[in-house]
């Protein structure tokens, strides 16, 4: 019974470390998409910080990407830049690509 143990805590240590690094790629992500819209948004550099870490912070409120894309659509719309539902993923999609790469790098 004990390989059966030791097998099943060390599938459990995987899946854990899996999701630690899907957290830390999808916060990653995160900040850069926040940084993207920063910038078309023509935010200083200080206000650029403050809003990729409030676009990290509202993933926090549901599951999956819908409230992130809520709060880039509607902020850019507030800016008067206009913008597609279609581009902000698209943009999601680009940065996960980025941040996966980014976080690879750092590892190896």
């Amino acid at each position: 019974m004990s390989g059966f143990d030791d097998r099943e805590r060390a599938f459990e240590a995987q899946f854990a470390r899996d999701q630690d690094v899907q957290f830390r790629i999808t916060a990653r992500r995160n900040r850069l998409v926040g940084e993207w819209a920063a910038e078309r948004m023509g935010l200083t550099p200080e206000e650029t910080d403050a809003y990729a870490k409030a676009v990290v912070q509202a993933d926090f409120e549901e599951a999956g990407d819908e409230d992130v894309i809520r709060k880039l659509a509607g902020d850019l719309t507030a800016a008067q830049v206009e913008i597609s539902d279609a581009e902000i993923r698209a943009a999601l999609n680009d940065k996960a690509v980025e941040a996966r790469r980014q976080f690879m790098d750092k590892q190896g």
